[in-house]
């Protein structure tokens, strides 16, 4: 029986009383040593958090690091000693990073706007790429990233890891698997959070850079709601607008110019309803997903106090009324595996990645839906901009998107 088969016991693998237990003796505390090797390119704060994430699943050893910024290399190195003795190289340009043959598999951790020339030259390597999300910042870059992944011999596993959170992931087993509410009828999702966080340059604040905040920040929620709804969407209609959050920010002659609140309304062809609510100025962090099907509710929300460093709180409510029986269960990951960022997505998200590189069947983001999360994004901003409701359909032909999604075009 492998180490992956067993318990971890994280607490005592680390305690400082159990360091006379030698390596003869490890059984529990013991581990496989990595069978794949990462290069991270971007190594500003979410690139930390998958070479740390990496480093505490080790089924994938971080093999070295590039960004342009040497503070940001600078930090990642020194943060990746103190708990990784392992030897990290540090790659001149992106190219190199890409190429290096004793890599297996390559994370792209870059400003938005970025991806798509960084992917165009990952894909030359023929490894497998891990591409945060939002994919891409325009629906022509999302496009072409499609085109690249159907033409590609290896996998392409896009980060919308919000499908991996523990709340979520109870919800998809009830809904979808144990059909616990019956035919769904409406969704209703909604964040509510303090601002953007700064970013080396401030490319975030701007959404030429970003793609816009519906794109950049809400397309793990549009991922959500289509995996929920398994349809495709036929209508958006949103309204946002930045209201309180960086009306007075300039850099470089610019203005900020992210919405910071917003409201989304989608319609599936299937004749489920959803919507969307998001709030960027709140003092603490709070999510919210509510189902209603025609057998009951449920209802999945995450807390989290950052103002008091409290451990998020995570539950799952099931409303069945005099049908049958109502519960409301507290669900959580491990205390470690919570604490390594996103609440424990990012981990199980890394999961997912190593089974696909064992080669593996894994519940992992593709291109084609992080497309489709981008398109209602896009949809929904574009219908704030001009006040009016979207025709998806409409949309896709408009934005030449007919044959990636394999349909004829018209």
């Amino acid at each position: 029986m492998t180490s992956r088969n067993k318990p971890r016991l994280r607490y005592f693998e680390e305690a400082s009383g159990q360091r006379h237990i030698t390596p003869d003796d490890r059984y529990l505390y013991s581990r496989d040593a990595a069978t794949h090797r990462a290069v991270v390119i971007g190594t500003g704060t979410i690139g930390q958090e998958h070479m740390r994430v990496a480093s505490m699943l080790g089924r994938v050893d971080i093999l070295g690091i590039y960004d342009e910024s040497d503070k940001s290399m600078d930090v990642a190195a020194e943060e990746f000693a103190t708990y990784s003795a392992a030897p990290l190289r540090r790659y001149e340009d992106v190219g190199n990073a890409c190429s290096d043959p004793d890599a297996d598999v390559l994370f792209i951790c870059t400003p938005n706007f970025s991806h798509i020339d960084i992917l165009e030259l990952a894909v030359k390597s023929g490894k497998p790429i891990f591409l945060e999300k939002p994919m891409a910042t325009t629906l022509t870059d999302a496009k072409r990233i499609v085109e690249l992944s159907q033409a590609y011999p290896a996998f392409i596993q896009v980060g919308l890891q919000y499908r991996y959170k523990a709340p979520y992931v109870e919800a998809r087993h009830e809904v979808l698997q144990r059909e616990t509410l019956g035919n769904i009828k409406t969704l209703s999702m909604s964040e509510y959070r303090p601002p953007f966080l700064d970013k080396v340059k401030q490319w975030n604040k701007f959404e030429k850079f970003s793609g816009g905040t519906l794109v950049e920040k809400c397309c793990h929620y549009f991922d959500l709601l289509n995996l929920f709804a398994g349809s495709e969407p036929e209508r958006v209609y949103a309204s946002g607008r930045q209201a309180v959050n960086f009306t007075a920010f300039e850099r470089d002659g610019e203005f900020a110019d992210i919405d910071d609140c917003a409201m989304v309304v989608i319609d599936y062809k299937n004749g489920i309803h959803a919507s969307f609510t998001l709030n960027m100025f709140c003092p603490n962090f709070y999510e919210e997903l509510v189902i209603c099907g025609a057998d009951g509710r449920l209802v999945a929300s995450e807390s989290f106090d950052f103002q008091r460093c409290d451990n998020a709180r995570s539950k799952v409510s099931i409303e069945h009324g005099e049908l049958h029986a109502s519960r409301e269960t507290e669900v959580s990951y491990t205390n470690t595996i919570e604490q390594s960022g996103h609440h424990g997505a990012t981990y199980f998200e890394h999961v997912a990645l190593a089974d696909q590189l064992d080669g593996k069947s894994a519940d992992s983001a593709t291109p084609l839906e992080g497309l489709w999360s981008m398109v209602v994004a896009s949809a929904a901003q574009e219908s704030a901009r001009v006040g009016q409701s979207i025709l998806v359909d409409d949309f896709i032909r408009a934005n030449e998107l007919d044959t990636v999604l394999g349909r004829r075009e018209t």
